[in-house]
């Protein structure tokens, strides 16, 4: 066991592709965000190149955005595109559900439609999910809700998986028992 302290280094910033939605870049800079860190750059170019993307970064270094941005513009440039964010936890869902929430509502106020985002889980009631599967641009879950919850009744998700550009699986952990086996 060792403890390193490293010292503090500058912030390494670049510019938004240049084909970003400006109705999101107008969102973000209304939350502050005026330019992304290097890192995010990259995997939003990634995306938008089609390739797969894995973000191994620490705690609050802004890996939400690595997905969020490219997911949100795809959305806002094709209305007809779905994305499946899988959580491990319904807290997590939570919180992202809140930040998605927050940033869509910034893009509606600079012109953009609204973005269906909501939940998917064990707590949802039967009536929403027949509204979420209607109009969920973005479906928040985890992976036991997808085994049990939509895999099984697919048809019924024919709207998500026809459309279906994007799977985010946040927090990439190794699990034991009937739990791990997801």
């Amino acid at each position: 066991t060792a403890v390193r302290r490293l010292p503090a280094i500058p912030a390494s910033y670049a510019p938004f592709p240049e084909q970003t939605d400006p109705r999101l870049r107008a969102a973000l800079a209304a939350r502050g965000i005026e330019q992304l860190y290097t890192h995010q750059a990259l995997a939003f170019g990634h995306v938008l190149a089609g390739r797969n993307v894995v973000t191994v970064t620490p705690t609050a270094s802004g890996k939400t955005l690595c997905y969020n941005a490219p997911v949100l513009d795809t959305i806002l440039k094709d209305s007809s595109a779905r994305a499946l964010y899988l959580f491990p936890t319904k807290a997590l869902a939570q919180d992202q559900l809140a930040e998605l929430h927050a940033l869509t509502e910034l893009a509606i106020t600079h012109g953009a439609p609204e973005i269906g985002v909501f939940t998917y889980d064990g707590d949802t009631p039967s009536d929403a999910r027949r509204a979420i599967r209607g109009k969920a641009h973005v479906v928040l879950s985890n992976p036991d809700m997808l085994h049990s919850g939509i895999l099984p009744h697919h048809p019924r998700w024919a709207k998500l998986f026809e459309n279906l550009r994007f799977v985010v699986i946040d927090e990439l952990h190794a699990y034991r028992g009937v739990f791990g086996s997801h």
